[in-house]
């Protein structure tokens, strides 16, 4: 006869693991992105500053400031992300998505900055030329400047991509042109190399002038995000998907906006008047799975039921009373 043995105290209890948060997922690849990047571009402006400290290049010390920003606007996007994780509270409600856009217009102030310095030390060449020395180290610490570059810039847009944080996407096209403008410089060293030193300071101003745009695309980029634009594609995908949902007789409003790389949506669907509120209850979950399932990126949305009879923000409205010793008025 087998021998009884008493049963161990969580054998009687199924052992479940929680799905792992995807808004935690999401925002753990983009520290890993920010990590990896910045750890890439501070190299290659090591590298570079050794080399512009034995040449003198104007053009490669634009390319070298211009690099140690990109490097330096991983720094916001790293806290920023780490922020993301935590969870809402009484004083920040909507969470802490917000923080990423700002740390976006971080990364323009900087971007814009290192334009400025860029421009002065051009600017000073041309009036106190100074010799040039060791072109072969000022074309390689170029092509330096150009792999360390473009790999960081492989390293963002994707991550950027996968997530959806428009922050780390316009980062990675950013260090990707960094990677065109430090081919540029190898120009400046042949200019001087033929015998045209003044092709040196011109190459460092035109470096300047591709800094000012980025900064000014991704300037516009970020302050669209602050003040929620979003892409009207997006909007209209939501309606087209919610108005497949069975129930659902009409979408009456879409407002969509990014906090950081999460989307959230209001949206306001007309169903049959008839339904209890139960059933109108159920209806509104079966329209919020099918959102969430449909748009990746949706962190959060909202969804308003109307009778299909009284449907849309005209049937809310407040006619015109008067309470309270006020005039009259309407809401």
């Amino acid at each position: 006869m087998p021998e009884h043995r008493p049963p161990h105290p969580h054998e009687h209890f199924a052992h479940f693991h929680a799905p792992p948060d995807p808004a935690l997922l999401s925002t753990d690849v983009g520290i890993r992105a920010v990590r990896r990047s910045l750890a890439i571009l501070l190299g290659t402006a090591a590298v570079q500053t050794l080399a512009v400290a034995v040449s003198g290049s104007v053009a490669l010390l634009a390319d070298t400031i211009h690099n140690t920003g990109d490097a330096l606007t991983a720094i916001p996007l790293w806290l920023a992300f780490r922020m993301a994780r935590r969870e809402p509270n009484r004083w920040f409600s909507y969470g802490y998505g917000r923080v990423e856009d700002l740390a976006g217009l971080a990364v323009v102030v900087v971007i814009a900055a290192s334009a400025l310095l860029a421009a002065y030390e051009s600017v000073l060449r041309f009036l106190e030329p100074r010799e040039i020395s060791h072109l072969g180290i000022v074309a390689a610490a170029a092509l330096v400047g150009f792999a360390g570059n473009e790999a960081a810039a492989r390293i963002r847009i994707k991550a950027g991509r996968r997530i959806a944080s428009a922050a780390l996407i316009a980062d990675g096209q950013h260090a990707r042109v960094d990677a065109l403008t430090s081919l540029s410089v190898l120009f400046g060293a042949a200019g001087v190399w033929l015998g045209f030193p003044q092709t040196d300071p011109i190459i460092g101003l035109g470096i300047t002038g591709v800094i000012c745009v980025i900064a000014w695309t991704a300037g516009r980029a970020v302050i669209g995000r602050l003040i929620d634009e979003t892409d009207p594609h997006v909007a209209e995908e939501i309606r087209l998907a919610t108005n497949s949902v069975p129930d659902v007789q009409a979408v009456t409003d879409v407002r969509v906006r990014w906090m950081g790389h999460r989307l959230e949506a209001e949206v306001s669907i007309a169903v049959d008047p008839s339904l209890t509120v139960q059933e109108g209850h159920a209806g509104a979950l079966d329209v919020r799975h099918h959102l969430l399932h449909h748009l990746p990126h949706l962190h959060y949305v909202t969804i308003h039921v109307d009778p299909a009879d009284a449907p849309g923000l005209a049937h809310h409205r407040i006619i015109s009373h008067a309470h309270d010793g006020l005039p009259a008025h309407s809401h």
